[in-house]
Formats: structure tokens, C-alpha cells, sequence
């Protein structure tokens, strides 16, 4: 009889997981999701700020599997897992399995803060990001109408929190809008000279786990944009119109990103031991949860100590995923022929992030190289767009990539949103 594999989550982890076992005939798959499309996270940002529309960066998974005959999905949630029946309970019914695959991938973390979490913008997911463009433009409307100049600084500063690759990249495309784009489109606004964009975060550096030489030339190059850089400062409230910090510092604005941590999910059904730090699954060489015997955990939801380059765990990046779902796919096809599973071993590529135009950096680890500007900039370019997962994506991506780089200005700041009824 054919086994039946249920993957949870068609993230980089998932989508790999089923692409690698696509018509093959040993297995009935099942891909469920909460939402009926894959997307590009590394792009979510380009949505959020109106250079990319959400089609560009997402595409439908039914379309995806059109022509897989062993591939079935399933729109819902999962809810409860019942490991002695293998049988897991979704949102909008029940499934049997004989893999079960958790390649939920992550949240974000608002580490308690429930003021944060009610007042801030959040951009985890494509919904999210569209959310935070509407908000921003209205929010800049709002600025242009408001005769009360206090209202109009906060309604026009905008803090980043959180010092990784989203944050800087959100810092510096807001930084390169308001020179670009407000002043020029939003005439009401000329006379506001003392509104300010910041990055703050808790650690001393941006791009933590990123190269010295990386952190410096980010730090120095985002500050030229104009971006104000707040390092040392943990966020510890924000009631919708003042950030406080916990040095005691305060900053007025109605503005706040959330980019400052994720956590994964937590699932009725698995144990407590089976859980490590930040909610990921607990997972062996071969990502088979502890304390499990058919349940696998990929991607940012796993925590696996074995690989000796990464005891402290894998980072929680496209690549570890993309690579985690492979050697998964790849395993169950050893454990079904009766061949020898293969161990998960991370092979790190390295690490970029975009500053902003003509800005990046780029580090790679095998041979040790660091490199920055225009180079990194258009390597950046390359691997994102050969990392969309359609060909439909890579081209309306270039399009837009093209005409925002030679207008320095995008068509795409359309306020929708859907009629509530």
C-alpha cells in the first residue's frame, strides 16, 4: 500500500519536501496549509513598502502540483496530533498519516509585550505586509490633511525594531521612499523637517551573525540614508503613540515595525520534551522530533544539536530549510527502498542582506570572503530573484525591479482594502 505522508506548512521546507517526491508512486501526499499559496518571505518587505506586488512574490500551490499525480492539498490548520491512531485533527476535518512532517516555520515574537502586540505592525506573512503598506499610506494621507504639527511628526516617524537583514532593509527602503517618493508626491509635507526614521535593536550591532566587516559597512551605510540607529535599546512598550525603552528613553510616533524576533508554534498531542528553546521541535540527525517514531520536524520549527558546525541549532534561514526538506525527502525514499538513511549536515552557503540602491553585503564562509556596494548588491538581486519558486514570479519581479531602479519610484502604493460585510 502506498504511505501517506501529511506535510504541514509550504514554506521552503514543505514545498522542497514535495517537490522532491512528486509523482512518485510509493507515496499519497498531502500539503496542508492555512493559506491556499506559497510566497518569498526574503520579498516581503518589497509588498509592505509598494515596489513588488503580492503576485510576484507568491504563487498558488493547487497550480503549483497541477501535474502531480501522487500530490493532494488541503486548505486548513492543524490542530491536534494523535500519535497512537497517527491521525492528526485539521481546522476543517481529520487526517490519517503514516509521516507526519511539521514544517510550520515560525511567528512573531512579541516576547510578552502585549502592548507591543496590539499596537505595533507586524510583517511575517503577505497579509501582513499588504496590512502594514495600507496602514502607512493612510497614515501619511492622514499626515498631509492633519493641521496640528505634533500629529503629523508621529504620524510621520517611523521606528524599526530589530537589527537583522528585514529590519535594515525596511530601514533603508523607508529612508530611500522619503527622499524619493514624499517629498516629491506629497507637497502638503515639505514644510516637516523633524521627522526621522529609526532602526533600534537590543544587541551593540545590526546583522548579528554576520561578518564585522558586514555590521561596520551596514551600520555606516544606513546611517548615510538617514537613517537614525539605536543600538543597546530594548523596546519594552508601545502604546500607539510612544515607544518606551528600557534606558528610560522614550520616542513619539505612531509608527512601530515589529521585526525583533520570531518564535515557532506549539501543537496539542506532542510532549514537552519535545520542545527546545523558542518553541522548535527538538529533532535528531534525520529530523525525527525526540520522543516520536513518525513525526519529522524541518526548517525553522527544528532544533537539531547533532550537526557539529551548528551545535547551538541551525540558523532559521531559506537555505537550512530548502536543504532540510531535500535530505527528508530523500531519507524517506531510503527508508522505503530499504537503503541507508543520510544524516543531516547543513552545507552554509553564507549570508546577505540589501541596504539599500547599490547597497548590500555579502559574506561567504567557503573560502572566507566578505564583499560590499554594487557587487553585493546585484548578487543579492541574482539569488533572490533564481530563488522565486515560478517563472511568472521572476518576471513580474525584474519588471518592477527594472522601472523602480531607473524612476527611483514605484506605481504600486494603492491603499485596498477588502469591504467588510
Amino acid at each position: 500500500m502506498k504511505k501517506k505522508i501529511v506535510i504541514i506548512g509550504g514554506g521552503f521546507a514543505g514545498l522542497n519536501i514535495a517537490k522532491t517526491l512528486s509523482n512518485v508512486e510509493n507515496f499519497d501526499i498531502t500539503l496542508v496549509d492555512k493559506v491556499n499559496y506559497n510566497f518569498f518571505p526574503p520579498l516581503l518587505y518589497q509588498v509592505a513598502t509598494g515596489f513588488l506586488e503580492s503576485s510576484s512574490i507568491s504563487y498558488p500551490f493547487r497550480k503549483m502540483f497541477s501535474k502531480s499525480k501522487n500530490i493532494r492539498f488541503w486548505l486548513g490548520e492543524l490542530m491536534e496530533i494523535n500519535q497512537s491512531e497517527n491521525k492528526i485533527t485539521l481546522s476543517n476535518g481529520e487526517l490519517n498519516y503514516d509521516h507526519l512532517i511539521i514544517a510550520t516555520g515560525t511567528t512573531t515574537n512579541y516576547f510578552g509585550m502585549e502592548n507591543v502586540k496590539r499596537n505595533a505592525i507586524a510583517m511575517k506573512t503577505l497579509e501582513e505586509a499588504l496590512n502594514m503598506r495600507n496602514i502607512l499610506l493612510q497614515r501619511i494621507e492622514a499626515a498631509s490633511i492633519s493641521k496640528n504639527p505634533e500629529e503629523q511628526k508621529q504620524l510621520m516617524t517611523i521606528v524599526v525594531a530589530g537589527g537583522g537583514p528585514t529590519g535594515v532593509e525596511l530601514s533603508g527602503m523607508f529612508a530611500e521612499m522619503s527622499k524619493n517618493i514624499i517629498r516629491k508626491e506629497y507637497p502638503e509635507l515639505e514644510h516637516i523637517t523633524n521627522t526621522k526614521i529609526y532602526l533600534v535593536d537590543g544587541a551593540n550591532a545590526l546583522l548579528g551573525p554576520m561578518s564585522l566587516k558586514s555590521q561596520q559597512y551596514t551600520l555606516e551605510a544606513i546611517k548615510e540614508l538617514g537613517v537614525e540607529v539605536k543600538l543597546n535599546a530594548q523596546v519594552i512598550d508601545f502604546d500607539g503613540e510612544t515607544i518606551s525603552f528600557k534606558d528610560g528613553s522614550t520616542i513619539k510616533t505612531k509608527n512601530l515595525i515589529w521585526a525583533a524576533g520570531v518564535t515557532a508554534m506549539r501543537f496539542n498531542g506532542l510532549s514537552e520534551e519535545s520542545y527546545g528553546r523558542a518553541n522548535r521541535l527538538i529533532v535528531d540527525e534525520f529530523n525525527m522530533v525526540k520522543g516520536t517514531k513518525n513525526i519529522y520536524a524541518v526548517g525553522d520549527t527544528a532544533f537539531m544539536e547533532s550537526d557539529k558546525s551548528f551545535p547551538n541549532g541551525h540558523p532559521q534561514v531559506a537555505q537550512v530549510a530548502m536543504q532540510q526538506g531535500k535530505n527528508l525527502a530523500k531519507n524517506l525514499l531510503n527508508l522505503e527502498f530499504n537503503k541507508p538513511k543520510k544524516v543531516f549536515i547543513y552545507n552554509d552557503k553564507g549570508s546577505m542582506a540589501i541596504i539599500g540602491r547599490s547597497k548590500a553585503v555579502v559574506d561567504l564562509p567557503k573560502p572566507k570572503i566578505h564583499f560590499k556596494g554594487t557587487i553585493a548588491w546585484l548578487a543579492w538581486l541574482f539569488v533572490h530573484l533564481m530563488s522565486l519558486s515560478m517563472p511568472r514570479n521572476k518576471v513580474n519581479t525584474i519588471y518592477h525591479w527594472a522601472l523602480a531602479y531607473f524612476t527611483k519610484n514605484s506605481s504600486l502604493r494603492m491603499i485596498i482594502r477588502p469591504d467588510k460585510k
